[in-house]
């Protein structure tokens, strides 16, 4: 994992790193899921891969998790012990920026239920999705700002794991906001 940038947000380093969200050792990983939690393809299809199959027997169990919404299960054979399953929008199903900003702070609300110090995150939804990578970044960084500012969190490390060169660089600018403002 290199390490592009990072700032504090109270207690919080948030950082954009690139790397493969797989090989995080952070307590949580964040899967940018479907619904029906089939983990076919894109950064899913890599969890289940390296993570092995009780993450795919897991998820079936879950069943259904509406966009916006966040599941959990165990990371399998991941250096991270658990997989929070984001559900993001699809782009043209509407109402999608509120739906994307949703599953960020129930991610968040959840990895804050279960204590964790740290979590890795993709870019929800900009990959096959087809969400607006510059917006999702705005986004998904506003809303783990906001979060970490309001809330009581016990998160102290929240990486945005990231391969692309594109939206590494769109991460990198928002982050840039929020430098000295803790």
């Amino acid at each position: 994992m290199e390490i592009i940038t990072e700032t504090a947000i109270r207690n919080t380093i948030v950082r954009v790193v690139r790397g493969d969200i797989t090989e995080s050792n952070a307590d949580a990983i964040v899967n940018a899921a479907n619904s029906y939690l089939k983990h076919g393809g894109g950064v899913a299809g890599a969890i289940v891969r390296k993570g092995g199959v009780v993450i795919q027997e897991e998820s079936n169990h879950v069943g259904y998790v509406p966009v916006g919404q966040c599941a959990i299960t165990t990371g399998g054979m991941l250096k991270a012990k658990y997989v929070l399953h984001a559900v993001g929008p699809r782009w043209g199903e509407g109402d999608e920026e509120e739906k994307l900003r949703n599953a960020v702070r129930n991610t968040l609300k959840l990895a804050t239920e279960r204590t964790f110090k740290s979590l890795s995150m993709p870019a929800i939804s900009a990959g096959i999705f087809g969400f607006p990578k510059e917006r999702c970044a705005q986004i998904i960084t506003h809303e783990v700002s906001s979060f970490i500012e309001t809330t009581a969190t016990t998160l102290r490390e929240i990486n945005f794991c990231l391969m692309d060169d594109q939206i590494i660089a769109l991460f990198t600018k928002e982050l840039e906001h929020f430098k000295g403002d803790s």
